[in-house]
């Protein structure tokens, strides 16, 4: 098994041009790979994105996932097939209460002809089956604003913490067997800053999320990593 980790920490434009908010507007990013075989995807091939199932609490952003879909398909060209459509053409075997947790439970799916008929239908070589969710974990400060007759503004300051937190982990249906995983995490501290007008700075750690999952997915993928670092999974 192969493990590939990197941290680093970056700021938007705004947030670094202010003196008073240098932590504000910024953001640390961790990316953390685990493989298990190496993986490669030819043109014709294609992936899907899951969220993985939960019977009950919440599961992944439809936002998040279409991020990640549509940066894996535009920035690298990587068949990301509608998740939608493909669990719909697999009723009922992808539903929350049925589908695998397992690869193995694929498998057992796949000695199934009309499950293996409607997956070589797809095209689809790799599911990719996402967790985790974007959320506040601190905050603080006051702002007040007051509109009047000829008169209004804000003042004070206000920041918030939030958190992506997300795993993707490959199955590849050839094999019946996980890829390996990519997670990412990025925490940032976004403020708001009363000078009459409320002035933003926001960092927006979901888009970052989804930026370096995708990018990382594609390099997983491609087996760009094991090219890399020189070794085979």
């Amino acid at each position: 098994m192969q493990r590939l980790s990197n941290r680093n920490r970056f700021c938007g434009g705004a947030g670094a041009a202010a003196a008073l908010l240098l932590l504000s507007g910024c953001m640390t990013a961790k990316l953390e790979e685990s493989r298990n075989v190496s993986t490669a995807i030819d043109a014709d091939e294609a992936v899907v994105l899951l969220a993985k199932p939960h019977v009950e609490g919440v599961t992944t952003e439809d936002e998040f996932m279409d991020c990640v879909g549509h940066k894996m398909s535009a920035k690298t060209g990587i068949k990301v097939k509608p998740n939608d459509e493909f669990v719909d053409s697999m009723f009922p075997w992808l539903e929350p209460s049925t589908a695998p947790q397992r690869p193995e439970g694929m498998a057992r799916l796949l000695a199934r002809d009309v499950v293996a008929e409607r997956v070589a239908q797809s095209g689809i070589r790799y599911i990719i089956w996402i967790d985790g969710t974007t959320r506040k974990t601190d905050s603080g400060g006051s702002m007040t604003c007051t509109i009047g007759p000829g008169i209004g503004g804000c003042i004070g300051f206000g920041w918030w913490e939030k958190e992506s937190d997300y795993q993707a982990v490959v199955w590849d249906l050839t094999t019946a067997k996980t890829a390996g995983s990519v997670s990412t995490n990025v925490t940032g501290t976004s403020a708001m800053l009363g000078i009459l007008l409320p002035l933003p700075f926001i960092a927006r750690v979901q888009s970052a999320a989804c930026d370096r999952l995708a990018s990382e997915l594609a390099s997983f993928l491609h087996g760009e990593d094991l090219s890399a670092t020189g070794k085979g999974g």
